[in-house]
């Protein structure tokens, strides 16, 4: 099996009006504007493989990508590091320190539509490809932006119709913070749990820990991530002492994880990235006995479908994660619409990622389509 091109779509799709923040404190949602790109892998056979971008990614480095992997055989490529074979480099025991690896233009797209097409290949999901998912689902909690309180309120209330037992909130300092954990509390009571994440934009430890106490005395807040900007360890710390709940950050790196847990300022990991990296820093949050959740990006079906293998296949991924997408935008272009019951997915068990580009809902949100051969 050859890859023989790949075809590239440039996509807008905005989000549903109310759904993400309120007007009177966000006019414009703005990043929902931001193109993203979708990609599938062509093969000499009928088997396909699908992958989507980040938003704001330049397509230039999705074409560089393209190019690299022209010609492979997927079943080939090193599944931890998928641009290796093609560029010719080969771990052969002389190197020195640690190599890098998943790099690349555009590389956690083209590593999801490897995987995909790969599992497909063998009539696996890509859990299974990677060593096997630990849980049959995953947590996940409903998500909304800066909305007021009688907003928040109704997201509330939609939240539990949908069977949601949790919310994530973005959140800042001069929002009145009290009043909607209060609104939430009103409607859903003290067990329906509130991530307060205004990122970073607490400001300060000293304002961090005088809001935090008054937002944990409501008795719905589950944790405290990313208060202050990431840089001041010395105000986590304080923050960390001083508030009773658990304090977490959004991290992407090893190095960053390690700095965190060596200063004692976190409770738990908000962490990125795919299904091969996530599940690897998720293990230096599990040595530390510490629990993560998957975070997101807003983004579409096929990126949140690799996320629910990611968090399937980490043992500390017990937290409520967050698979947004689906409810945040007008569409999520795959087929079948990623199902929440009762606060959890189902891990995937059809081949590859276990979702299907919905090639009719498409046209509607493509900007640009070029295929790459």
């Amino acid at each position: 099996m050859r890859i023989t091109s790949v075809d590239i779509w440039t996509v807008v799709v905005p989000t549903i009006p109310g759904r993400v923040h309120s007007p009177e404190w966000v006019p414009e949602t703005g990043w929902d504007q931001m193109p993203k790109h979708l990609l599938r892998l062509n093969t000499d056979t009928e088997l396909q493989g699908i992958g989507e971008t980040g938003r704001g990614l330049p397509v230039d480095q999705v074409r560089e990508g393209a190019r690299l992997i022209l010609g492979s055989d997927p079943e080939g490529l090193c599944l931890r590091d998928i641009y290796a074979v093609p560029e010719g480099r080969v771990l052969d025991g002389t190197e020195r320190g640690v190599p890098d690896v998943q790099q690349g233009p555009a590389y956690g797209a083209f590593e999801m539509a490897v995987l995909d097409l790969v599992g497909r290949a063998r009539k696996l999901p890509v859990h299974d490809l990677l060593g096997g998912a630990v849980r049959s689902r995953v947590r996940a909690d409903y998500w909304i932006g800066h909305q007021t309180p009688e907003d928040g309120k109704r997201s509330v209330e939609r939240a539990l119709r949908l069977g949601f037992h949790g919310v994530k909130i973005k959140c800042r300092l001069e929002e009145p913070m009290e009043e909607r954990l209060r609104a939430m509390r009103d409607v859903a009571g003290v067990d329906f749990k509130v991530t307060v994440d205004p990122n970073e934009r607490f400001h300060t430890a000293e304002e961090a820990i005088e809001l935090a106490h008054r937002l944990v005395a409501l008795g719905n807040v589950e944790v405290f991530e990313d208060p202050i900007p990431k840089k001041d360890l010395e105000g986590y710390v304080r923050i960390h002492e001083e508030v009773d709940a658990p304090i977490a950050m959004h991290l992407g790196d090893g190095a960053s994880m390690l700095r965190a847990l060596q200063a004692g300022c976190v409770d738990c990991f908000n962490l990125g990235s795919g299904p091969v990296r996530m599940p690897e820093l998720a293990q230096i949050a599990a040595a530390a006995g510490m629990p993560c959740w998957h975070g997101s990006g807003n983004d579409l079906g096929i990126i949140d479908t690799s996320y629910i293998h990611a968090a399937a296949l980490a043992p500390a991924c017990a937290m409520a994660s967050d698979f947004v997408g689906s409810w945040t935008r007008e569409d999520d272009l795959i087929v079948e619409p990623i199902e929440f019951v009762d606060g959890y997915v189902a891990t995937p068990e059809k081949a590859g990622l276990g979702c299907d580009l919905d090639l009719e809902a498409l046209p509607k949100y493509t900007q640009a389509h070029e295929e790459v051969r």
